[in-house]
Order: C-alpha cells, then sequence, then structure tokens
C-alpha cells in the first residue's frame, strides 16, 4: 500500500481547521524508497482544552497538589468522552486518558488518521538520518464536534524535534577543564547541602546509561552512589551506547552534572521519542509524577520559528503545569549564539528557554585561580566553535519581572529576554564526564541546566519548600549573581546588568540562598 491513502470504510467527516497546526513544506527531505503502509497502526498524542483559562499569574508563588490542578485546570471528563466516542465511530481507539494533563494517546491507521486529521503522512529521510519518519506539510484538521475541544495533535508528524544542547572537546583543545564538584565550589553552592529528599527530573530525547559508567564516576568523585532511575515515555527507553558522540553524550553529562552537584537527591530520567508528541508527554509525565520533583532539567530545544504553533504552546503549558506544581524548569539556552543556528545573521531564540516558564540557561567561559573565579567571559568560539544562544523572544511577551531589565527591542516588541541565568559552558573550560566508558571534556548549555537544576534542589532542601516559577523571585536579587560583562555571542553584548547572553549571570549559590532567606521575612 501506498502513503496514507484515504480509507473509504467510513462516512465522509465534516472537518474544521486546528489553529496552529500548519507545517512549512520542508526543504532537504528526500522521499524514502519505501512508502508507508497505510494500514500500519501509529500512536498519536491529542491535548484538550483546560477546564478554565491558566495564566502565568497562577504560577507565580503557587504550589497547586495534583488534585488542585486537574480539579481547576485540568481537562474536563465530558470532553475526553466526547473525543473517545468521536474517534472510535472513526475507528481510531483511547490508548490512555490523562486528565490533569489532559493528554490523549490515541492509535489508529495511517489512513484512519490522516482522513480524520486532514492530512497527507509520506515517508522521507531527514538530515541524513538512514530510517525514513513519516512527515506532512500543511495544517491539519479535527472533527468538527471537536472544534475547540482539541487544541494540539502531536506525533503524527515524527521528524526530530529538538536536538541536544552540548559541545565535545578534544583532549587538545580543551585549555582547562573542571569536575562538577569543582564547579560546585567555584560557584559556591550552598555548604551542608547535597539535595537530601528532594526528586530531580531529567528529560532525555534519545540516548541512555550504564549503570557500571555511572558507579565508575562517581566513586572517582567520591560523592557515593546518587540514586538514578529509568522512567520511558511513548514507547521510548533507555538505549546506551548507541550514539557516544551524540544522545548518549548528552544523557550522561546531565546525569553526571546534577549526581555530582547533588548527590543524595533523586534523579528520574524520563526517555522519550524525539519528536513533538514525545517531548510534550515526556515533560506533561515528569510534572505530574510522585512525588513532584523540585527541579526538571531539560538541555535539549530548537529555534522558535521550527516549531508549530500548537506544540510550542503544549510544550509552554506543561511547563506551565510544572511551575505551578511546585517545579522549576531550568532549560538550555542554545549552542549556536544569537542566531540559533539558523544559517544566517538573523536572530532567534531557542525554545523551550524561550518560555516564561523555564529558567533558560545561557553560557560562560570560566577560569579559576584556586578555589576562586579568576575570570569569567560570554561563552564564544567563534564560527563552528560554538558560541551561548541568547536574544529575545518572538513568541512569547515580556514577562512582568523582566521589566525595566534592558530587554532589547525585537521584530516584535516586548519579547521575552533570553537567558536568565548563566554558567560554564565553554568546551575549552568544560566539564571533565565519562560516557560510554571514554573519559571526556563537554561543553555546552546542556551542561548549565543541570548544573542549575542541581543547585535548585539544594536550595529547596535547606528552605523547605519548592521554589517552582523561580524568576519572579530571582531577578530583585540579582546582586546575589556573578554579573558577567564581557563579550558577545554574535548580535548581543553583555553589560552591567541583565542581557540576552548570559541573563543575571552565573550563581552564587550561599549568596542566593541568603536572599531568598531574607526576601521571605
Amino acid at each position: 500500500m501506498t502513503d496514507s491513502a484515504p480509507d473509504s470504510s467510513f462516512a465522509p467527516l465534516d472537518l474544521v481547521p486546528l489553529p496552529g497546526s500548519e507545517r512549512p513544506r520542508a526543504t532537504g527531505l528526500v522521499p524514502a524508497s519505501v512508502p508507508l503502509d497505510s494500514a500500519s497502526t501509529v500512536e498519536a498524542t491529542l491535548i484538550l482544552r483546560r477546564r478554565d483559562a491558566m495564566s502565568t499569574a497562577d504560577a507565580v508563588g503557587a504550589r497547586l497538589t495534583g488534585e488542585e490542578l486537574a480539579a481547576r485546570f485540568g481537562a474536563d471528563p465530558a470532553d475526553a468522552a466526547l473525543v473517545g466516542t468521536t474517534l472510535a465511530a472513526q475507528g481510531i481507539r483511547v490508548v490512555s486518558t490523562d486528565l490533569p494533563s489532559r493528554r490523549i494517546r490515541i492509535t489508529g491507521t495511517l489512513a484512519n488518521l490522516g482522513r480524520v486529521f486532514g492530512t497527507t503522512l509520506t515517508a522521507a529521510n531527514v538530515d541524513g538520518i538512514a530510517a525514513p519518519h513519516r512527515v506532512r506539510s500543511g495544517a491539519l484538521s479535527v472533527p468538527v464536534q471537536l472544534d475547540g475541544v482539541v487544541t494540539a495533535v502531536l506525533g503524527l508528524d515524527n521528524r526530530p524535534q529538538a536536538r541536544p544542547q552540548f559541545r565535545i572537546s578534544s583532549a587538545k583543545a580543551a585549555s582547562v577543564s573542571y569536575t562538577p564538584v569543582q564547579l560546585g565550589e567555584l560557584y559556591k553552592f550552598p555548604a551542608g547541602t547535597d539535595g537530601a529528599g528532594q526528586t530531580i527530573a531529567i528529560i532525555e530525547l534519545g540516548g541512555g546509561y550504564e549503570t557500571t559508567d555511572l558507579a565508575t564516576y562517581f566513586s572517582g568523585l567520591g560523592v557515593g552512589s546518587p540514586s538514578v532511575t529509568a522512567v520511558g515515555v511513548d514507547g521510548a527507553r533507555n538505549e546506551p551506547g548507541q550514539d557516544p558522540s551524540g544522545a548518549d553524550g548528552e544523557v550522561l553529562l546531565d546525569i553526571e552534572v546534577i549526581g555530582a552537584l547533588s548527590p543524595a537527591a533523586r534523579i528520574v530520567v524520563y526517555f522519550a521519542p524525539n519528536t513533538d508528541a514525545g517531548f510534550v508527554d515526556a515533560v506533561a509525565e515528569a510534572a505530574h509524577a510522585s512525588p513532584t520533583p523540585v527541579a526538571m532539567s531539560i538541555s535539549w530545544g530548537q529555534s522558535e520559528d521550527q516549531w508549530t504553533a500548537q506544540a510550542r504552546t503544549a510544550l509552554d503549558d506543561a511547563l506551565l503545569d510544572a511551575a505551578a506544581l511546585g517545579v522549576t524548569v531550568t532549560a538550555a539556552a542554545g549552542d549556536n549564539g544569537s542566531s540559533d543556528g539558523g544559517g544566517t545573521t538573523a536572530k532567534h531564540a531557542d525554545f523551550p528557554a524561550s518560555s516564561p516558564h523555564a529558567l533558560a540557561c545561557g553560557g560562560t567561559s570560566l577560569r579559576a585561580k584556586g578555589a576562586a573565579i579568576a575570570s569569567e567571559t560570554v561563552w564564544n568560539d567563534g564560527a563552528g566553535g560554538g558560541a551561548t544562544g541568547g536574544g529575545v523572544s518572538d513568541v512569547f511577551p515580556l514577562p512582568s519581572w523582566q521589566k525595566g531589565v534592558g530587554v532589547p527591542k525585537a521584530a516584535k516588541p516586548g519579547g521575552r529576554g533570553v537567558p536568565d541565568v548563566a554558567g560554564n559552558a565553554d568546551p575549552e573550560t568544560g566539564y571533565q564526564v565519562l560516557v560510554d566508558g571514554t573519559n571526556a571534556v563537554y561543553g555546552g548549555t546542556s551542561a548549565v541546566a543541570p548544573l542549575w537544576a542541581a543547585l535548585v534542589a539544594r536550595l529547596v532542601q535547606s528552605l523547605g519548600t519548592p521554589l517552582g516559577l523561580l524568576q519572579p523571585r530571582l531577578y530583585p536579587l540579582h546582586a546575589a549573581l556573578h554579573d558577567i560583562t564581557s563579550g558577545n555571542n554574535g548580535a548581543y553584548k553583555a553589560k552591567k546588568g541583565w542581557d540576552a547572553c548570559t541573563g543575571l549571570g552565573t550563581p552564587n549559590g550561599t549568596a542566593i540562598l541568603a536572599a531568598l532567606r531574607a526576601a521571605e521575612k
């Protein structure tokens, strides 16, 4: 059979367009030699509307229980039932329903899914990847009965949605490197804290880890044996040894930074497919887990304009849920300077770092003298070498806590500035890690997101309460951070105060803890 052809065994549907689902016709795709089998079955994720509208204000200072969030902002059971009966009549089955996160997982044949959602899926090779992917262009539709009820249909097109934000340094290139423990000392992580009693979630869209690697690495650092658990999402699982220079490197970097800096915390790694559905489902699963994590580290992202509006909104809503539940989400700001790898000098912000519900983490180049920081500048190794992401969002408005900090004007006035904070990211002053049995030095803002997640866990341990959406509390305490005033990421230069390279600056964990305590009085 050929690529998803219409199925004539069901009555014609009355369809209406799904706002924000438009995909431009992708360039660089090569039709696969074997077409899709229209009788094959696949799964997708539907996002339903909230019971009541939710805004950032609902997450500021909030810590809702899962039950409270479900009752106020989850999906209405009547909406979920309507989706089920409508799709069942068209031969599409509901696999699972999660009302708090408003997700319904469905399965059906390619022919039926294409017919019900008004699209044609074809097989194509993407970016040189050997295995073909399902791709589509144009907009999706939904049955008229579900108009306004279903807000996103994710996963039909399963091409890779995000990229890991790390850079590898060769032993010759790295002029200096640090263990995460050394960086925790340089950044003055609070003494007497180790993350005990806290849970930290990590989002991964590929790769895996061997427990033997972790045992060897942590033993060498003398930090004990951090608890690390893998959770599979949408059929993905921990699969180490597949790509040491790719996804495995991301996974090991994230776990080893967090485990070294918050060794007594419980670390839960969520593995999901690298698709829009997988990304959203992983974040939702982590945010709504029990126990609720105090921090969630995300080192994967993509330029804002490479997302469909529906997928971007769905992921941002999942981050909003996380914030309201008391989770501080840290996200890498990107490793391709102010252009975010767009191939031009045009400015682009990376998402999900550009979400106002994520603590966006930029990068620096750090050099130490003994136990103190000697110098710290914006990470920018020039063309091909990588540089910290940063800039102004084209889709998210300026949040209240960034008013007056000097976010530059952009094509769309009033955009959210990226990043919020920073940390060491230059691979030439990078992190000593162990990946698939090999010692290496890694950099990139991928390392900064877990560094800040580990710090958040130690702050929460000391304060005794989750921090949730941290930015409204952190921006007034900017003096507690080390301001970076030298360097650039292409279009933007560092300056006194907030800037679009390193945000408020790099952490002084002890000073941040003292400032948070003082602000509570």
